[in-house]
């Protein structure tokens, strides 16, 4: 668990957050732990998360099932991930928990006669990432919001969550952020296969030699990009 400690006067006097924070270092310490940043802990942490925070990782299963599929988180679970990502805490960036079931699709009943083995609908996966279609699902609840990027988040065995970082392109803060307002010119991002994941789900991590059938799309050259 980790505390944000702000500064405010006490009985004893004003708040000293040195004291506070030297304490909470030491304690990691006398477990094993070096000193380190709270990014650094945090990262280390989700390495692998369903051991390293138990009881945490159980809580938001139980609560996270019960929500709707697609919500607005108050902020991001992971927040050393999110912020390689770009997300800033600030006015003008949203944190949206996507749920996605896992598995394969299943494909509409062919209409013409045939035995079921060879109806063709089960078995297939689709195309796109999960962590794609988590992205366009986000995108099109929050019409007026552009996804900047997302992230894994958890899983069990009938789901995954994606935490999707949306940006209001409206926004006076975003347009004055030289470090983000290249945004306010895009349009239907994940739609149009701009996003990092959207890019990495159509192949374009990969250039050169095997990778001849990516470009320009994978609906040319007879769909063999993929």
């Amino acid at each position: 668990m980790f505390y944000v400690f702000r500064s405010y006067n006490t009985v004893e006097g004003p708040f000293n957050f040195n004291r506070v924070y030297n304490i909470f270092v030491s304690s990691f310490a006398v477990r094993g732990y070096q000193k380190m940043s709270y990014y650094k802990y945090a990262r280390e942490h989700y390495e692998q998360p369903k051991e390293n925070l138990d009881e945490i990782w159980q809580d938001r299963l139980v609560e996270w099932r019960k929500q709707e599929a697609t919500v607005e988180a108050e902020k991001p679970t992971r927040i050393p991930k999110a912020r390689t990502k770009g997300y800033k805490a600030k006015k003008g960036f949203n944190v949206i928990r996507s749920r996605i079931a896992k598995g394969g699709s299943k494909r509409k009943r062919a209409s013409g006669g045939r035995r079921p083995k060879r109806a063709g609908q089960n078995r297939y996966s689709s195309k796109k990432s999960k962590q794609v279609i988590a992205e366009e699902r986000a995108s099109r609840k929050y019409e007026n919001l552009e996804v900047l990027d997302s992230y894994w988040v958890m899983e069990d065995g009938n789901y995954k969550w994606f935490e999707v970082i949306m940006v209001d392109p409206e926004a006076p803060e975003i347009k004055n952020d030289n470090d983000i307002n290249w945004i306010t010119g895009e349009k239907n991002r994940v739609q149009r296969g701009l996003t990092p994941a959207a890019r990495s789900s159509r192949g374009l991590d990969n250039k050169g030699k095997g990778a001849e059938k990516v470009r320009p799309s994978q609906g040319a050259k007879d769909g063999k990009g993929k």
